[in-house]
């Protein structure tokens, strides 16, 4: 009972025309450049980057331009784009220990070596609709720009010195799997759950955390550290022997401490949680934190009480929003043989009733 649909291309064809048409809008608005994106809209371009697991920051703003701000789209279009590009190599483990940080807080150390840096960040704007922006108002100046500052380590060494939290886990030998070569598999080690929750989507992310905040898991945490800014990035190269710097980029890492009561095999002590996603992207980095320490119940020898952010195979199989999207919008295409069967099999069931209570009557 299929019937094709005719001149199918052709109204794709128009389809993809009238799309073109409204994204540009009204021709006579400059149009946005590339470039505009990039530069003044960093932060979509930042999360574009992070759950699209590439760090181009002009094929990200390019992404937001053809999707019609559509951040999910953009995060397909680059996905998809990525799964084109050869790869030659693996850089080394980044080093956050020395970053050039523009942020740098703790919400548990006031006085710390490196000091606070407060950084660009909206936590003490009025969130107040800002006119000047709408007449096109130039942004003030920064007064005064910090001087070169003293190296900042992680806060979670101080308490490491008196034993207070659990040591970082060592790097293991054995390269990690990759996600973004290979489909998820449960169960997932830690690294493999670090990497779905830097590319999941952070809306998803933010409800996990919250929810950890809001008792399901048990979960009471402490922002040690927020750092934001540049690391090198390194790559051995065989032939010389040694790794090179091969440029820098923008990132966002998260610390978090935790309340540990202990268990059969671990002391009371604080325990970490973890996030580093690519640019400013800190409110993802905290979530992703929450949701990492919530997932590493089992581990920590804790009692699994049923939160929703300790279930990994939820959270992994439903935080990705590329795979998301395509199962919840596969419903808008054609399913014309489907519902056919699906009507006639309502049709006969609605037959088959009123058969029996045409028959009960005449009893």
């Amino acid at each position: 009972m299929y019937v094709a649909v005719k001149g199918g291309e052709r109204a794709i064809e128009n389809a993809h025309a009238w799309l073109a048409e409204e994204r540009r809008g009204d021709q006579s608005v400059a149009e946005l450049s590339v470039d505009q994106i990039r530069e003044q809209m960093s932060l979509a371009v930042d999360r574009v980057m992070s759950e699209g697991s590439l760090y181009d920051p002009d094929l990200a703003a390019l992404a937001i331009k053809q999707s019609r701000g559509d951040l999910i789209e953009a995060i397909f279009l680059i996905r998809a784009y990525r799964t084109t590009l050869p790869r030659f190599g693996g850089s080394e483990p980044i080093d956050t220990a020395e970053m050039d940080c523009d942020r740098r807080i703790s919400a548990t150390f006031k006085d710390l070596p490196g000091g606070q840096v407060l950084g660009p960040t909206f936590d003490y704007t009025h969130r107040l609709l800002d006119f000047k922006l709408a007449a096109d108002g130039e942004t003030p100046e920064v007064n005064e720009r910090p001087a070169e500052i003293e190296a900042m380590p992680h806060v979670t060494g101080f308490l490491n010195r008196e034993g207070l939290i659990e040591e970082a886990v060592d790097a293991s030998d054995a390269p990690p799997r990759d996600l973004t070569r290979e489909p998820l598999e449960l169960p997932a080690d830690r690294s493999l759950r670090l990497q779905a929750l830097t590319r999941s989507d952070e809306g998803f992310t933010l409800g996990m955390a919250y929810s950890t905040q809001r008792g399901y898991a048990r979960n009471h945490a402490f922002v040690g550290e927020l750092r934001i800014g540049t690391v090198p990035v390194e790559m051995d190269i065989p032939e010389l022997g040694f790794a090179i710097e091969i440029g820098e980029i923008n990132v966002t890492e998260c610390e978090t401490i935790n309340q540990f009561q202990g268990s059969k095999t671990e002391p009371p002590q604080f325990t970490r949680g973890y996030g580093l996603v690519f640019g400013q992207t800190e409110r993802k980095a905290i979530s992703m934190a929450l949701v990492d320490r919530a997932l590493r119940w089992e581990e920590l020898g804790e009692d699994f009480v049923g939160a929703p952010a300790q279930d990994a195979e939820f959270v992994l199989y439903h935080a990705d929003n590329i795979q998301a999207t395509g199962f919840l919008e596969h419903i808008k295409l054609p399913h014309y043989v489907d519902f056919q069967a699906e009507l006639e099999l309502v049709r006969k069931l609605r037959r088959e009733v009123q058969a029996e209570e045409t028959l009960e009557a005449a009893e």
